[in-house]
């Protein structure tokens, strides 16, 4: 802009009480109308939009200028701020009272036709989005979700502020380390042949600054995990970490729920209650079949795996008898509603899930109706009825299996589908609930030993602990999860600080000591000098974002998002470099 028109006021704050004032705006031309005696112009920035009279009355030379004005030029106007007449009030936007009458124009920046109009509720496919963003950006519903972003983190930087955290920044530059998704590497020029990783997370240097006495620690920080991509993962992405001495697990909940609730009732201001609702990570899967329980509905799983057992139909009692399970969920008053296509069509979405097959049981007005109820006895099928909390109008489904995680898992799904088809997720409601007492680890059937079920230095339950050598599988971490409406919005866990259980985490996870000194030595060493109790836990803050916002992707919530394959159609990144940059580096493609 020229020294002699310099921006007063911005668009979307003018209101009435402007009414008489001399004002300079400056924004991008969001429509123009031609009228032949006026050209009306929105003119839009950031804070929004108002409308711009060019009348030759009111002075010719801005009027004839902005003859020229198109979609998206960068102007600057100085005028005089006018209430509209009563029958020309726009009540859709806040300045919809008043308008400016330009008496100097002023063309900062031309510009191209967009590729795509610049408002919501578009018709234009992503890749179209993303490769012009700078223009996507201007959208107000994406301007909203920036600015929701930063209020979001401001939120979260005043609360831990006001309860004793310190914001510390750790490396982008560090050391690959196993026991976790695929490393971003990064070649070292000055250590030729060696090889720096991008952090999946700090969670190494957190618990190093839990070792250098600072206690309460927090960081917003920048993560990379070299990934499969879905709708709320991103090959870079943004987490805020938190760690804390001298806690247990309660302590570590409980600042995190008033975290929470803080942060939601400052940006939306909805109200959220505390404390929320802790389920152990058995009962979760048992009753919902998923370790992030999405609660805003029922359809809860009922075991009946002990009734199946005293069968004739034999997928049930083979199930049973086999140390499988034999789970079923009853749609409550649904027996009328679904017809037996319809009913087909959920069997085979069953078996899209992992499921071998789904039984099911209709009580419908005319008695029951069941392909497989010829093969119980009447007080088997009363027991199973009373069981399931049947009543007439209900239809109850059953999966059946001797893998008892599969039974869950596919069930589990099951459920959520439902939950969809029938419409019976409230979307305005904000379920928050901990996941508790997850394993500590789990078995790799391909590498054919046990493997962490969060990180390597994650603190076994203490009345566990004696069970770590003899019986892995069935040692509890303190380990836990926040879910909001089926997503996990965090995890965390207390962790290990003493050497001697450390190693033998490591031990029982297949790793020689000299394995895991070379790996690790850096962490194990500092745990030689007086290491506090401590534990924390990491939020994906785009998925909270995104969440909080209603969103379906968090490439929604983010600046710069990469697509599904991991590529920047903006900037065109990754792209082949230099040669000489290659050779700088000791590197030859052999692809």
């Amino acid at each position: 802009m020229s020294k002699k028109i310099k921006r007063t006021h911005h668009c979307g704050l003018l209101t009435s009480e402007n009414t008489g004032q001399d004002v300079v705006l400056a924004g991008w031309v969001q429509t123009r109308r031609d009228l032949g005696g006026l050209i009306f112009v929105d003119l839009r920035d950031r804070s929004g939009v108002v409308q711009v009279v060019f009348s030759p009355e009111y002075n010719r030379q801005a009027f004839e200028k902005a003859d020229e004005l198109r979609s998206e030029f960068v102007i600057a106007v100085k005028g005089k701020v006018f209430k509209r007449p009563e029958e020309n009030v726009n009540p859709k936007i806040p300045t919809g009272e008043i308008e400016v009458f330009v008496e100097e124009l002023e063309v900062l920046n031309k510009a191209k036709t967009p590729p795509f109009p610049i408002e919501d509720d578009i018709k234009v496919d992503e890749s179209l989005r993303l490769k012009y963003r700078y223009l996507d950006l201007r959208r107000p519903s994406m301007l909203h979700n920036m600015t929701f972003r930063h209020k979001v983190n401001k939120a979260i930087r005043d609360f831990l502020d006001e309860n004793g955290f310190i914001e510390v920044e750790t490396p982008m530059l560090t050391r690959s380390t196993p026991e976790g998704a695929r490393d971003f590497l990064v070649p070292s020029r000055l250590n030729p042949g060696t090889f720096y990783a991008l952090p999946q997370s700090p969670q190494l240097f957190k618990q190093i600054l839990m070792v250098a006495g600072m206690e309460r620690y927090y960081q917003i920080t920048r993560c990379f995990r070299d990934e499969d991509l879905r709708a709320d993962r991103q090959p870079e992405f943004t987490q805020l970490d938190i760690e804390m001495s001298f806690v247990d697990v309660d302590d570590v909940i409980s600042l995190n729920e008033k975290l929470v609730k803080y942060v939601v009732e400052k940006t939306t201001g909805r109200t959220v209650e505390i404390p929320f609702r802790r389920i152990t990570y058995r009962d979760a899967m048992e009753i919902y079949g998923s370790d992030k329980p999405d609660t805003r509905f029922g359809l809860e799983m009922v075991d009946v795996t002990d009734i199946a057992e005293k069968t004739e139909f034999k997928v049930f009692s083979e199930a049973a008898k086999s140390g499988g399970k034999v789970k079923g969920i009853n749609i409550k008053n649904s027996a009328e509603q679904f017809s037996r296509r319809q009913i087909d069509e959920l069997v085979e979405k069953a078996k899209e899930f992992g499921a071998k097959g789904l039984a099911w049981i209709s009580l419908s007005s005319e008695g029951i109706k069941s392909p497989i109820a010829k093969f119980f006895a009447r007080e088997v099928m009363d027991e199973l009825l009373e069981r399931m909390g049947a009543q007439p109008g209900d239809l109850l489904i059953f999966v059946a299996d001797s893998d008892s995680k599969l039974v869950v898992t596919s069930l589990g799904q099951l459920r959520l589908h439902l939950g969809r088809q029938l419409n019976l997720i409230d979307k305005n409601k904000l379920n928050f609930l901990w996941v508790v007492e997850f394993p500590l680890l789990e078995w790799d059937e391909e590498e054919k030993r046990y493997v962490a079920m969060h990180h390597p230095f994650t603190s076994p339950m203490d009345e566990d602990l004696d069970l770590l050598e003899e019986d892995p599988g069935r040692v509890r971490a303190k380990a836990y999860d926040l879910v909001l409406n089926g997503t996990e919005l965090g995890g965390g866990s207390i962790r290990i600080h003493r050497t001697e259980i450390q190693e033998r985490m490591f031990k029982v996870l297949g790793f020689t000591k000299e394995r895991a000194w070379n790996n690790f030595g850096f962490l194990l060493r500092a745990f030689e000098y007086g290491t506090p109790p401590h534990g924390g836990i990491a939020y994906g803050l785009d998925r909270m974002v995104m969440l909080l916002l209603g969103l379906n992707s968090i490439r929604d919530c983010i600046a710069f998002p990469k697509t599904q394959n991991a590529s920047c159609l903006l900037t065109e990144a990754p792209a082949q470099v230099e040669p000489r940059q290659l050779k700088e580096l000791y590197i030859q493609v052999t692809i």
